[in-house]
């Protein structure tokens, strides 16, 4: 079941605390999203680590699933990561003290130094997709390895620090508007793909905390339509992980 946060303000938003999760600063945005990103993000890096390792380097179907969901885990976490260079530490930087500045300017150079982890397990899965080659499986061990400790120590950098900056410096209103203008407009195409899979292993009642909340419907709507289909493409995905 999923923890929310105390609040030491009558008027913020009790915060919402999923498995993984390292912390979830008091403010007055409610962060939900947030937090049900970075769960899909780490719970895809915890799949990724046991499938590299257990999947059979002569499993090309198996391989071939593994990097179709590779190319949705690192499209989404792309976005998500282009949002806050654009949007979120620029609009923080005018405002912050040189100790927070220095912060933002760590999450940014963190990005930097996350990106070519990724391409490198993407080669690596196009490879196995083609190829039944040990070494090359044996390699994606490595580099997954890598992608994931790096990933998982900058949420928990995020999640304590930088959270923290936007909590202190920027209102909902402000938030919003960052979202709106730097968060692309999903085709259908797009959400069907994109809602199951950040909603999966979410607990229910987080699930439905943050349909209720994003307001019309049809996030629920589209989870109820794609949730089967996804959990079996999971299930194959992710076999012998």
């Amino acid at each position: 079941m999923p923890e929310m946060s105390t609040t030491t303000h009558p008027t913020w938003p009790r915060q919402l605390r999923l498995p993984g999760q390292v912390a979830a600063p008091d403010g007055p945005i409610d962060m939900r999203m947030m937090y049900v990103m970075h769960h899909a993000f780490r719970r895809d890096l915890d799949l990724f680590s046991a499938a590299v390792r257990n999947t059979p380097a002569a499993e090309r179907a198996t391989w071939a699933l593994l990097g179709e969901r590779w190319e949705l885990f690192a499209e989404a976490l792309h976005e998500h990561h282009t949002i806050e260079d654009a949007g979120v530490w620029p609009a923080l930087e005018s405002r912050g003290t040189p100790e927070e500045v220095a912060t933002l300017h760590a999450m940014e150079a963190e990005h930097g130094e996350i990106d070519p982890l990724l391409e490198g397990c993407a080669t690596g899965f196009r490879r196995l997709t083609q190829h039944a080659d040990e070494d090359a499986r044996a390699a994606l061990v490595v580099r997954v390895c890598a992608a994931r400790e790096s990933l998982r120590r900058h949420l928990a950098h995020e999640e304590t620090e930088a959270i923290a900056i936007i909590q202190r410096l920027l209102t909902q209103e402000e938030w919003t508007s960052i979202e709106e203008e730097h968060a692309p407009d999903l085709t259908l195409a797009q959400a069907a793909r994109l809602v199951p899979w950040a909603a999966y292993g979410v607990p229910r009642e987080a699930l439905e905390r943050v349909f209720r909340e994003a307001g019309g419907g049809g996030f629920r709507v589209i989870w109820r339509l794609t949730r089967r289909r996804f959990a079996r493409r999971h299930a194959r995905t992710f076999r012998f992980a």
